[in-house]
């Protein structure tokens, strides 16, 4: 059986490293994807283990391992080095004994696999296909999407949520963005589940955040840089204190599911429009105090929109610009 290895940090995961591991997959029977996540990196060990199972989920060669260490302890170093090889080739040897294999893009495989007693092959060694740097696409991922393996994009995804009161533009606002940058957006759903806020029940309410929290969830693995979410679980407690004056319980994957990089507060300074299904002028402005108290309570920031329809457009795409791009 011929026995390879390949190991990096993945951080993160890129087209670059998926051609590497192609390579290593076609010559070998079976292929140990070793990542290196020290205690000084961002992205959890774990998360880059689950990009490599997940894209190589329909091959029964790949074995991704993920080696956790302290820096205090082993280097780490993006430059290739002799002293650095040796000591890295003593970690593995004790933890994958009888390696026949070691692929790599870089110098140090040949370092390597002397101490290893193994070959290397090598991959874009001279440099023929641009090199990707993993460390210049996790500073500007949105900059590099294009080289960003499909099963790592999630975790870069920045998720927007799009709050206020009854009738202040959240789903058409929601949808203008998300088709200005081409991506995605996630609908409220009470209107899914009841006809009427009178006719609301606490039922109701649980039942709303468990499907908008799927449906988060469901379309950030699709999304384009950018996810537009109408509403979250916030909006979703302020009703339950507002009509029933109860404390809505929610579940912990639900609450992870709402978690944002960012928040456009529509204010309530706009035409009320009654479509038959939302509450009148009054309690429709008496619930905005309600939802903006329960992101103050929280201490979670927003930046206000304000301004006719198409203002409150121009105005968030300068706030996100400003932000992300």
């Amino acid at each position: 059986m011929r026995r390879g290895l390949i190991l990096g940090k993945f951080h993160p995961l890129h087209i670059g490293h998926i051609a590497l591991i192609k390579l290593g997959l076609s010559q070998c029977d079976e292929l140990t994807v070793l990542v290196c996540a020290s205690d000084k990196e961002k992205i959890p060990g774990e998360i880059r283990t689950e990009w490599i199972a997940k894209t190589f989920e329909e091959s029964a060669k790949i074995k991704p391992l993920l080696y956790k260490y302290c820096e205090d302890k082993l280097p780490n170093t993006s430059v290739s080095s002799i002293a650095v090889s040796r000591i890295w080739a003593d970690e593995i040897k004790q933890i994958l004994p009888g390696l026949n294999v070691i692929f790599s893009s870089e110098k140090y495989g040949d370092y390597l696999a002397n101490f290893l007693s193994c070959e290397h092959v090598g991959y874009n060694l001279e440099r023929k296909l641009p090199k990707l740097a993993a460390s210049e696409i996790f500073k500007n991922p949105f900059l590099y999407w294009n080289d960003l393996a499909p099963a790592a994009k999630p975790y870069f995804v920045k998720k927007i949520c799009i709050y206020g009161t009854e009738s202040t533009g959240k789903s058409t606002l929601a949808q203008k963005l998300a088709s200005y940058y081409n991506t995605v957006f996630v609908p409220e759903t009470a209107r899914e589940i009841m006809d009427t806020t009178d006719n609301c029940t606490e039922h109701h309410l649980q039942e709303i955040a468990r499907r908008h929290a799927k449906e988060i969830g469901k379309m950030t693995l699709i999304a384009n840089r950018f996810l537009f979410v109408d509403t979250d679980i916030n909006i979703t407690r302020s009703y339950s204190r507002f009509l029933f004056k109860q404390v809505l319980e929610i579940e912990p994957w639900i609450e992870q599911a709402n978690t944002f990089d960012l928040y456009l507060y529509l204010d309530n300074k706009v035409q009320h429009v009654q479509d038959g299904t939302r509450l009148d002028e009054i309690r429709r402005n008496e619930l905005d105090l309600f939802h903006r108290e329960e992101l103050e309570t929280k201490g979670l920031l927003f930046h206000k929109i304000s301004g006719n329809w198409e203002e409150r457009f121009t105005n968030s795409l300068e706030i996100i610009d400003s932000l992300f791009l």
